[in-house]
């Protein structure tokens, strides 16, 4: 899972990182953002594990669907044509490919 994850977001943090690298900010007030981010993802996901232990699978499946859906959205709306504009032709290729590991990554474990 942990895999997953970081395979799934090493791109967009590296995109962020270069667009926050060109904007003029420091490396260290962007490792200290990163490590907040983590921070915060973790304990959020702590969280959510306490929340949701022994949720019935209707309410998993529902918050399963609706995270699904908006990472959709966002990678619709801002991803995907910022990485045409940016990657070119290949951005599909190596779209399809990272969804193709992500999957095979997931089967796996």
């Amino acid at each position: 899972m942990l895999l997953a994850v970081l395979l799934s977001n090493l791109p967009e943090g590296v995109v962020a990182t270069t667009g926050l690298r060109r904007d003029g900010h420091r490396p260290r007030a962007i490792l200290a953002l990163w490590a907040a981010i983590a921070l915060l993802a973790g304990l959020t996901a702590a969280v959510g594990y306490a929340a949701l232990d022994g949720a019935s699978p209707g309410v998993v499946s529902f918050v399963l669907a609706f995270a699904g859906g908006a990472i959709l959205a966002m990678l619709a709306d801002a991803m995907m044509p910022e990485a045409f504009e940016e990657g070119g032709r290949w951005a599909g290729v190596v779209t399809a490919l990272g969804f193709a590991l992500g999957f095979a990554v997931s089967v796996a474990a």
